[in-house]
């Protein structure tokens, strides 16, 4: 992921414009209460240009998703260096727990429209994209490593390990989404959100090994 800065006379394509326009109007306003005619006005465009990038309103939420979790695709061989599977699985939602605290509005968008169940055409639909598929089949491999050869083994399967998992972290990081917006203090901390994973890999996997030393975020 580039960390370069955008030149200052750059022009900025339609497309990306759309994308970002969306992403903080749908966080802010939320999905079902952000027209494509604002989307537009936001990105300096016509409704016509969203339609042709994106096909729907529909099209432009998954696209972000996908951007977002395209942006993380990193992750899988930044892990690659660490032979221990418990170190593997803690910096992939380190790094997932890093990237998120620098996009607010991508976290609010994945914690809260990701799963939510709309109305469609055909019925009922919930938004799971291949982006989000990619990251559970790598966060179920590392538990499938680490379960090998434990009490747990013949007890709990690895994805529903990593279900658990990934649902405790999400939950951690919804309720500070929603202490922030109700102005109350935070419910967990950043630095807790670190301090129960690491908690729960070492009682309920049995890992003594210490956490690793995390780079800080800003």
């Amino acid at each position: 992921m580039s960390t370069k800065p955008e030149p200052a006379n750059r022009v900025v394509p339609v497309k990306e414009r759309l994308l970002e326009a969306a992403k903080v109007l749908f966080s802010v306003h939320g999905f079902e209460n952000t027209s494509t005619a604002a989307i537009a006005r936001q990105a300096n465009t016509s409704e016509s240009q969203l339609i042709k990038h994106f096909g729907s309103k529909e099209g432009l939420l998954e696209a972000i998703f996908d951007e977002g979790w395209r942006n993380m695709d990193f992750i899988g061989q930044a892990i690659k260096v660490l032979p221990s599977p418990v170190d593997r699985l803690r910096m992939i939602f380190e790094l997932v727990l890093q990237t998120l605290e620098r996009d607010q509005a991508l976290k609010d968008l994945m914690l809260f429209e990701g799963r939510r169940i709309r109305k469609a055409s055909s019925g009922f639909d919930i938004l799971v994209t291949g982006g989000y598929l990619r990251f559970s089949a790598t966060v179920e491999a590392v538990v499938g490593e680490i379960l090998a050869g434990t009490h747990l083994e013949t007890k709990v399967s690895a994805s529903a390990m990593s279900s658990a998992l990934i649902g405790m972290f999400e939950s951690m990081l919804r309720d500070q989404v929603l202490s922030r917006r109700m102005n109350l203090q935070p419910t967990c901390t950043f630095e807790e959100v670190r301090e129960i994973f690491d908690l729960f890999l070492r009682r309920v996997l049995g890992s003594e090994q210490p956490a690793l030393e995390h780079p800080r975020s800003s």
